[in-house]
């Protein structure tokens, strides 16, 4: 098994938009055999999150008040492949491909695959 993690910037005044895309890709990844750990933003202050406090002073910081997350798992390559190929024919997919062109809800992301650490 392998956790796809996926770091967006999310464009300004775009947030609703990217909660959108980020609802349309949910269904499609587990459409095609993923399992969706779901997407997360940043809160705001209606959300009454705790102060960012930190274990290690100095080496710690606040993130971006722009980034959006997306985790997501496959059990294997093969089924992630399987995945990549479906999904580019699906309508959802193409759906929500032209809806991303027209708000351009982020502009950037990174991918890293990882694989979980467990006891």
């Amino acid at each position: 098994m392998f956790t796809c993690f996926i770091r967006y910037s999310i464009a300004p005044g775009r947030h609703e938009a990217f909660k959108e895309y980020a609802r349309a890709w949910i269904g499609l990844i587990r459409k095609y055999g993923g399992t969706h750990h779901g997407y997360f933003v940043p809160g705001t202050e209606a959300d009454d999150l705790p102060d960012a406090k930190f274990s290690f002073p100095g080496l710690g910081r606040e993130g971006p008040p722009d980034t959006g997350i997306a985790l997501f798992s496959f059990p294997d390559r093969a089924s992630y492949e399987r995945y990549r190929k479906d999904v580019a024919e699906d309508e959802g997919c193409k759906a929500a491909t032209a809806r991303f062109e027209e708000t351009r809800c982020f502009s950037a992301y990174e991918r890293t695959f990882l694989v979980p650490i467990f006891e």
